[in-house]
């Protein structure tokens, strides 16, 4: 129930008063008479002060047609009342339970709700709330992880003592747990949904939530769930509470799994990765601080999560919660971290990591982000334009310095026939036969170097001039070979 605290003189009174019979356990009845609409509830009904009994309130259900399966479970409640008592602190009584004290019936003998004792609900905050910081800071809660514990522990504590009398939450998850904020003790509501053992027979719960549902549970209903559910659900949120929030079954999934299964799909098939073994599927979170509680906590977390062992009692936890209470060492560096064993602050070293990683993030948004190569910054209009602008202007510089090339190269080649009737002597002594060796290795040089430059001269000049300038080569060669030998060429025809 999220009933919010409101001020008893911002509400309406009813009209006209509604009246109803309050029937007890001992079978005594008193009339009773409603007051202000406190809050409109739930699905199931709504709340209302009772006139005259400030520590009292009324639940009125909204349906009718459930009246006798409703007076049934009532009746059992009263009855079997586990009487969890209140805690004063600072002079202030906390109710930790708004269990029903009596059925309400109408003058037609229907029965239309329960009386229960009044929990101020501002004084008290959803057990959702204390698992992570940033919630816990917005809503300026204490960042004590001794609180935690303490929680814990309450938790524990008022699970053993609905179990004591055979009563089970089944539905039981943090979202409907309640903390007081000073004391740390539970506010316990909608108890009329847990599952209610009776003096003849057992009324089941309606409701169970997913992420909570132990892997056995998930072949049944909730009529058929029991102890063992609430054993695995208050292990989920003890491992919560204990470990930064972190659900046991949560983890970073390895690389060669198959594919992604949803945190109840990972309860079924047992992948709890906190274990002695570890898991196959996923590995532990990076923030987990689990290897840095004892020994006897990790084994109870074992026998909860791990198939085939017996799982904790809440007896137990509550036990083994009382010890690390009472073994609960303060951190130096900082007040608000706790640690039980000599291996240290594990929270100091789950903030190291995540500092860590904060600041490879941040380095990484840092860093140019790219599309293909480009970064995204430049990718902009202007920057594009002036991105052609300046290939385009190294385009012509280099289309310059090759035409430059070509030309020098032409020139050359042009020269070769003059150069060699210069040295026309020179090569009479070299002979024709080292000229032409010469030749071919200038040769296999020059289509080497058209090899490796040809995608760039082809960019440049074309492939045509390219060919034009090989075979203009041949051609220059061939002229210095003949004006720079005294061959008699008619000879040498008539051979042929």
């Amino acid at each position: 129930m999220n009933t919010e605290a409101i001020s008893l003189s911002d509400q309406p009174t009813l009209t006209p008063e509604l009246q109803f019979n309050a029937i007890f356990a001992d079978r005594s009845f008193k009339r009773v008479t409603l007051g202000k609409l406190l809050n409109k509830g739930g699905a199931a009904g709504k709340i209302y002060q009772i006139v005259g009994q400030t520590d009292k309130v009324a639940k009125i259900f909204h349906e009718r047609q459930k009246s006798n399966t409703n007076r049934l479970k009532l009746e059992a409640m009263v009855i079997n009342n586990p009487n969890i008592p209140s805690v004063t602190a600072g002079g202030v009584e906390y109710v930790q339970i708004a269990w029903p004290e009596a059925v309400l019936e109408d003058d037609e003998g229907y029965c239309v709700g329960y009386m229960m004792p009044f929990i101020d609900t501002s004084a008290a905050v959803s057990l959702d709330h204390l698992m992570q910081g940033a919630v816990r800071a917005k809503l300026g809660l204490s960042d004590k992880y001794e609180y935690r514990v303490m929680a814990a522990y309450n938790v524990a504590l008022m699970v053993a003592s609905l179990h004591k009398y055979g009563h089970y939450i089944i539905d039981l998850k943090p979202a409907n747990v309640s903390i007081y904020k000073k004391t740390m003790t539970v506010a316990m509501f909608d108890c009329d949904g847990f599952s209610i053992q009776g003096e003849q027979a057992r009324f089941p719960a309606e409701f169970v939530s997913e992420e909570y549902i132990y892997p056995e549970g998930m072949a049944q209903s909730c009529d058929e769930m029991g102890e063992e559910q609430d054993k695995f659900a208050l292990a989920v949120i003890i491992f919560k509470l204990l470990n930064n929030g972190i659900h046991p079954f949560s983890g970073v999934v390895k690389k060669n799994a198959d594919s992604a299964l949803s945190i109840q799909e990972r309860i079924e098939q047992y992948h709890y990765a906190y274990g002695m073994w570890g898991d196959t599927y996923q590995a532990p979170h990076p923030y987990s601080i689990h290897e840095f509680l004892p020994q006897s906590t990790l084994k109870l977390f074992d026998r909860a999560f791990v198939k085939g062992q017996k799982r904790p009692t809440a007896v137990e936890w509550q036990v083994e919660l009382d010890y690390l209470l009472k073994n609960l060492k303060h951190c130096k560096k900082n007040p608000n971290h706790a640690y039980f064993t000599n291996k240290g602050c594990g929270l100091c070293v789950a903030e190291d990591r995540l500092k860590a990683n904060l600041k490879t993030i941040q380095e990484k948004k840092a860093e140019p982000r790219k599309i293909r190569g480009f970064e995204i910054k430049k990718l902009s209009r202007e920057s594009m334009e002036h991105d052609k602008w300046v290939r385009m202007q190294s385009e012509k510089r280099a289309m310059r310095v090759t035409y430059f090339i070509v030309m020098l190269y032409s020139l050359l080649m042009t020269s070769l026939p003059r150069i060699a009737l210069e040295y026309k002597t020179t090569l009479d002594e070299l002979g024709i036969s080292l000229q032409l060796v010469g030749c071919i290795i200038g040769f296999n040089l020059l289509h080497w170097l058209v090899k490796k430059c040809r995608k760039f001269l082809v960019r440049r000049i074309g492939s045509s001039t390219v060919n034009a300038l090989i075979t203009y080569t041949y051609c220059c060669v061939a002229t210095a070979l003949i004006v720079g030998n005294d061959i008699d060429w008619a000879k040498l025809f008539k051979a042929f």
